[in-house]
């Protein structure tokens, strides 16, 4: 078994990576700020080393790559990285010490798509600073992979969701009182017919896949994958099974997207990035060389999420 360093492994993804290789009987180490706590109980976290390291600070004085060399590892797993430089600094460090790294990039390397289900075949787009930063540094791994044969995979998640974790709405926002107001029966508004798209996975279909790139190795390095669910959903297909899933009939009516965008006050920024990529990727490069399969389709990864909203108190069922 492998010794796995997992980079920012407290976070949502985590809650679910590492119990997974513990599990598969992985020597674990967990490098966080020390600031989150997962999201789930289970044995294995008491089972792994966990490292305190603040990634900014450490990345200011140059030291935050050479100690994660210095943690031995035999596989990284890297969740924070947001910018070439910052992946640079761990990849120099790792340089000959490490077996696979893996880099969890974003679908928001896509911009806007062209046709759907977009493939990691299509030229990336990013039309923000977070995908130019992550599309960098997918260009960069990939061409030391080729170049210089550094053990480099990326991975595209979509929309995160599960337990502990707002999803994107079908209004494109992570605004759990959307949930509230379907659940109260009022009418929802959407931009243009609806057919818009979201994209989510669940975070624990992401470890699941983390691990089957960790176990086909030959096969994951030196590529790039989307990491998604299934199937995307439309926001309008989506409203309307929420609706349902609180025993009610769907009310939804259309405004034009600049109009309605503007009637969304502090969440306008985050609805419209959402909405104007409509997102819909491909994971059939995932299937076919991972054995990749998701657990849960879009629709049952955001129902578990808004269960445990519920449980909490943030959305009312009135």
């Amino acid at each position: 078994m492998a010794r796995i360093v997992v980079i920012g492994g407290s976070g949502h993804v985590g809650s679910y990576l590492v119990p997974r290789l513990v599990e598969l009987g992985h020597e674990v180490v967990n490098v966080s700020r020390g600031t989150a706590k997962p999201y789930r109980p289970h044995y294995a976290w008491n089972e792994i080393q966990n490292v305190t390291l603040d990634r900014q600070a450490e990345e200011k004085t140059g030291q935050f790559g050479e100690k994660i060399a210095a943690l031995r590892p035999d596989i990284v797993v890297d969740m924070i990285a947001f910018d070439l430089a910052s992946t640079r600094q761990v990849v120099e460090a790792l340089r000959g010490k490490v077996g696979h790294y893996l880099f969890c990039s974003s679908i928001w390397v896509y911009g806007r798509l062209a046709a759907i289900p977009s493939t990691e075949a299509d030229a990336t787009n990013p039309i923000d600073e977070y995908g130019r930063g992550k599309a960098e540094s997918e260009a960069w791994l990939m061409r030391e992979a080729r170049l210089s044969g550094f053990p480099a995979t990326c991975f595209r998640p979509g929309h995160i969701v599960g337990e502990g974790w707002d999803p994107i709405t079908p209004q494109g926002n992570n605004n759990p009182e959307t949930f509230s107001s379907i659940a109260r029966g009022e009418e929802l508004v959407l931009p243009n017919l609806g057919l818009e798209m979201v994209h989510h996975v669940h975070a624990d279909d992401i470890a699941q896949w983390i691990v089957c790139a960790i176990q086909n190795r030959a096969a994951s390095i030196g590529e790039v994958f989307n990491t998604v669910s299934g199937q995307a959903l439309t926001l309008r297909g989506y409203a309307e099974a929420v609706y349902r899933w609180f025993g009610k009939e769907p009310r939804i009516s259309y405004r034009p997207f600049e109009e309605w965008i503007a009637d969304l006050g502090d969440w306008a920024e985050s609805t419209r990035g959402h909405v104007i990529r409509s997102s819909c990727h491909s994971i059939e490069k995932s299937r076919r060389c991972l054995g990749y399969e998701p657990r849960y389709t879009s629709l049952e990864a955001v129902h578990e999420s808004v269960q445990a909203l519920i449980a909490e108190g943030k959305v009312s069922v009135g």
